[in-house]
């Protein structure tokens, strides 16, 4: 299985809510003042977004970054459930 990437979670949140909130890609990155294909790659998965351009992009979408990033964490966590079995951060560091 294919390992997953947090910027490609945090890609495909982006654009759900984009797309959730029917914003096109050009009126999302005038509103968070990104380059179109800068704001495109992050949503592709293909750029990793600092924190100040996550910043941007969770405001223009009137959204919590902490919303974004919960959502991304728990898609993680099913993912990680999936393919690694859970146990005790303990046993994980031995």
């Amino acid at each position: 299985m294919k390992p997953v990437l947090v910027r490609e979670l945090i890609g495909e949140a982006l654009r759900e809510e984009r797309i959730r909130q029917g914003k096109t890609l050009r009126q999302l990155s005038g509103l968070a003042r990104v380059s179109l294909g800068y704001l495109s790659e992050v949503e592709r998965g293909q750029k990793e977004a600092s924190s100040e351009l996550l910043a941007a992009i969770s405001g223009a979408l009137d959204l919590p970054l902490s919303t974004v990033l919960n959502v991304v964490s728990e898609r993680l966590a099913e993912h990680e459930a999936m393919v690694i079995p859970l146990r005790p951060l303990a046993q994980a560091a031995a």
